[in-house]
């Protein structure tokens, strides 16, 4: 029996576990270590943190659940949830079951991209989707802007702080009156045919190439992807997702099925950085403690 288990090894997940192991809690975090972050080179905005790679930050928090008897890891996927009276039945695809009081559902989001031809070879390395992250980096250089007009259009106003020779690539959209009078607004060059394909090396970008022949030289941009759930985990077990895709549940991380939390992009998909979703996790550990010790349940040690 477990206090917790924790699904999904990214920064929520690994500060919920923190917390958990820390507050005494016999707590299991369970990842199959395929973070969405893992394209990356760098991740930025995380005080004391700021560039570290991703598979660093991962190994760096492993390390540190060592010095703590309350914690266990599993590389492993949950494949069923199922709630039976007070607890949850668990298993993974491994054939591994156990039994936890608390779940945090920690498994994040993954990526919807416009049809841009062979766009994933550049995306982590000159080609992003949160400025905020990595617009330093691309600071005063010639950028693309890929995706939903009305997405690129609040892109590019954002982006524009970073560098303001923009150019937005609409991949055959149109562009209505409206859309084009914030455009110009924006002083942002807006390019409508198609794109036929993303030409550079080791991954960064040099020119973008239109179907109708036009060839653009940019050093790198950004993209503005859908974000849906990465799990239907949560889904499976009755939560409903709310308008802009993440479960429903309360500050607290605490949803309509008593036990079971989301934390970090499962709960608020925007905005999406590191240490918003660390910030989550550790809210969420606290939470589940505290239901824990409300409802007299003791930690201890293992």
């Amino acid at each position: 029996m477990k206090d917790c288990t924790v699904i999904g090894g990214g920064p929520a997940g690994l500060n919920a576990t923190l917390v958990l192991g820390r507050a005494r809690r016999n707590v299991l975090l369970v990842d199959n270590n395929d973070a969405r972050n893992k394209v990356t080179h760098d991740s930025h905005g995380f005080i004391t943190r700021d560039g570290v790679k991703p598979k660093e930050f991962r190994e760096l928090a492993h390390e540190e659940f060592k010095r703590y008897d309350s914690i266990e890891t599993m590389e492993d996927k949950v494949v069923e949830i199922v709630r039976e009276k007070e607890f949850f039945k668990i298993k993974t695809v491994k054939g591994s079951e156990w039994l936890s009081r608390k779940v945090v559902l920690a498994t994040g989001v993954t990526e919807k991209f416009p049809n841009v031809p062979n766009l994933r070879n550049y995306y982590g390395k000159s080609i992003f989707n949160c400025p905020y992250c990595d617009g330093w980096e691309l600071r005063d250089q010639p950028l693309a802007i890929f995706g939903i007009v009305d997405y690129t259009i609040h892109m590019a106003e954002i982006v524009r702080n970073w560098s303001q020779d923009l150019v937005i690539f609409t991949n055959g959209e149109d562009v209505s009156k409206s859309q084009a009078k914030d455009l110009q607004k924006l002083k942002v060059r807006v390019e409508t045919s198609p794109v036929k394909l993303l030409t550079g090396k080791d991954g960064i970008l040099h020119s973008v190439e239109l179907e109708d022949g036009t060839l653009i030289e940019r050093s790198g941009g950004f993209v503005t992807p859908e974000l849906v759930q990465a799990s239907e985990l949560g889904t499976t077990l009755g939560l409903k997702l709310d308008d802009i895709g993440g479960h429903k549940s309360d500050e607290a991380g605490k949803t309509k099925i008593h036990g079971l939390f989301v934390a970090g992009e499962a709960s608020t998909i925007y905005p999406s950085q590191l240490i918003i979703a660390a910030a989550s996790g550790a809210t969420i550990g606290m939470a589940v403690n505290v239901e824990l010790t409300h409802e007299g349940i003791l930690g201890s040690e293992k």
